[in-house]
């Protein structure tokens, strides 16, 4: 199998033309994001100006919604085009030594050069600069408040804590956005696309001491975010009916999808409302039969016996998963 799957979710169109049409004639599921199933409303009915650059009132005001929706002062909020570009900026500025959780993100390997990889539960045990995602990816765990507050004092002088918070707005009980401030040694990174369901809207935000917003603006430049991703974005943080109300869909389905894994036979691994992991004998085996029966799920070619799989959208995605991995 080519690691086009294993990489990172998406890549539904490569699926489509390496197995063919459904052994049972569904349409293909995309499961293999842990993007929510049921994106907020707005977007089409955005007002969106395609004739000029984004102004910095504008952008300001995405920022100070956001921020409120973060528990931050704005003056600590930089909007940048998706929060995967957030980490790699950040990583540039930061350098020095460094260890990041795995596995998780790819990408957090790759932030500052040199940095190496330790098991989650040996992260309290090394100084420096330590990066992590809150919720985690792909095995969903979550780092409660207090351990999280532990491991940012035990940064020491000369260490950050990186922390990416993608998944955080499904339930930000765990988040540490709040402890940011100048004096403290501590980055957040967050993700609009995930929870609203909007990932091609390419927004993200960095949470930092003023004087890393200030590098970081510099960085990106004037207009660091589209027109499209500033109105979409500031309309959906401010809309928080939607924000509970979404919440508690993604906990209710999350359970039901969890149901059909243990009917099934399987474990459910993971705190992250918007997808499981399930560990199998062979997660490639079972990805090549899911995808026979056009469900599209998550490989690692590093955990072989890893299979992550994300949110169904309904009633009925979730009863083809089910007769799908009864099948075998």
């Amino acid at each position: 199998m080519s690691d086009r799957w294993t990489w990172h979710g998406g890549g539904l169109e490569a699926a489509k033309r390496h197995f063919g049409a459904s052994k049972d004639g569904g349409d293909w599921i995309d499961l293999s994001t842990g993007i929510n199933p049921h994106p907020w409303p707005g977007a089409g009915a955005a007002e969106i100006d395609w004739r000029r650059l984004p102004d910095p009132e504008t952008l300001a005001r995405l920022e100070t919604v956001a921020a409120a929706c973060f528990g931050v002062d704005a003056r600590h909020v930089c909007a940048v085009p998706g929060s995967e570009i957030g980490l790699r900026l950040v990583g540039q500025m930061i350098g020095g030594t460094a260890h990041h959780v795995a596995p998780a993100y790819r990408t957090h390997g790759e932030m500052i050069a040199g940095s190496a990889p330790i098991d989650a539960d040996a992260a309290g045990q090394h100084g420096g600069t330590l990066i992590l995602a809150n919720p985690n990816n792909p095995d969903g765990r979550v780092i409660g408040s207090r351990a999280m507050q532990a491991l940012l004092d035990g940064r020491g002088a000369d260490g950050w804590l990186l922390v990416d918070e993608a998944f955080a707005d499904a339930d930000p009980r765990a988040s540490i956005a709040a402890s940011v401030g100048d004096d403290i040694r501590l980055i957040v990174f967050r993700s609009f696309g995930k929870f609203f369901g909007l990932a091609g809207v390419r927004l993200g935000f960095v949470v930092a001491p003023h004087a890393i917003v200030a590098k970081l603006r510099e960085r990106v430049g004037a207009w660091p975010v589209s027109a499209a991703a500033i109105a979409i974005g500031t309309a959906a943080y401010a809309d928080r009916d939607w924000t509970t109300a979404a919440r508690r869909r993604l906990h209710t389905e999350v359970a039901a999808l969890d149901a059909v894994l243990v009917r099934q036979g399987h474990r459910p691994i993971g705190d992250c409302p918007l997808f499981r992991l399930i560990e199998v004998a062979d997660g490639q085996a079972l990805f090549e039969r899911l995808a026979r029966h056009s469900i599209l799920t998550r490989p690692f070619a590093g955990q072989p016996q890893w299979l992550r799989i994300g949110l169904p959208a309904d009633a009925d995605a979730r009863a083809r998963l089910e007769t799908a991995l009864a099948d075998g």
